[in-house]
């Protein structure tokens, strides 16, 4: 058996151009498909992580035919990737899921299995969609983050208590800290909507209590540095 494995490492897999430029076309448009899929699911998406989306199949593809199956290539390559370092902002589980489904694509038309390839990407595209038609797992109340900024003499304690209980609003406060040298305090709560309330209202009403100084509400809470 290890003879069989050395034997293999040296072994140089002669790459065909036709099967090459098949294998390329083939990683190029999963990955366009799970692009457009991506897209249609996703209400903000930037350009850059879109067209990631359609040239990594690709990507992958090519270092899966340039390592055949020759192990010390293998470990060749796999040490040259080893310096690269990526820096890139964390996405949420749902962009996790499409690069790995992009690299599962590009991976499967790289070992030259095509069809199954073909096959997972509308498979799993269909099911993404349809899933994201359905907006399965949305909750219809949401959790906001709702940054305050309050002058000093006010409480920041039970200053918007009563505001909160009239219109139906869950709140948690999250942070206090001072601004304008201490002049004024900025506080930031997670509030959950109730389905009657009114969002113009309810701002409105802070914001008589506040002075009309700033008030910011953020729809997604992971968008939201504190």
């Amino acid at each position: 058996m290890i003879d069989s494995i050395l034997n293999a490492s040296t072994a140089d897999t002669a790459l065909s151009l036709p099967r090459a430029l098949l294998t390329l076309a083939v990683a190029i448009v999963l990955g366009a498909i799970i692009s457009f899929t991506y897209m249609k699911t996703q209400p903000a998406f930037s350009q850059s992580f879109t067209l990631t989306m359609v040239i990594l199949p690709a990507i992958v593809a090519i270092i899966i035919m340039l390592i055949g199956s020759n192990i010390a290539r293998a470990f060749s390559l796999a040490g040259a990737f080893s310096i690269i370092r990526f820096r890139s902002a964390p996405g949420d589980a749902k962009d996790i899921s499409y690069v790995l489904f992009s690299m599962a694509a590009g991976l499967s038309a790289g070992v030259g299995a095509f069809g199954y390839a073909v096959l997972f990407t509308v498979i799993l595209c269909v099911v993404m969609y349809a899933l994201g038609k359905a907006k399965f797992g949305t909750r219809k109340d949401q959790l906001k983050t709702l940054k305050i900024t309050i002058p000093e003499n006010l409480g920041y304690e039970e200053a918007f208590e009563e505001v909160f209980r009239r219109h139906h609003v869950e709140y948690e406060l999250r942070k206090v800290k001072t601004a304008e040298l201490g002049s004024l305090y900025e506080v930031v709560y997670s509030i959950k909507m109730g389905p009657q309330t009114n969002q113009k209202e309810f701002l409105d009403a802070i914001r008589t209590r506040n002075g009309n100084l700033d008030i910011t509400l953020t729809m997604n809470p992971a968008m939201q540095e504190y």
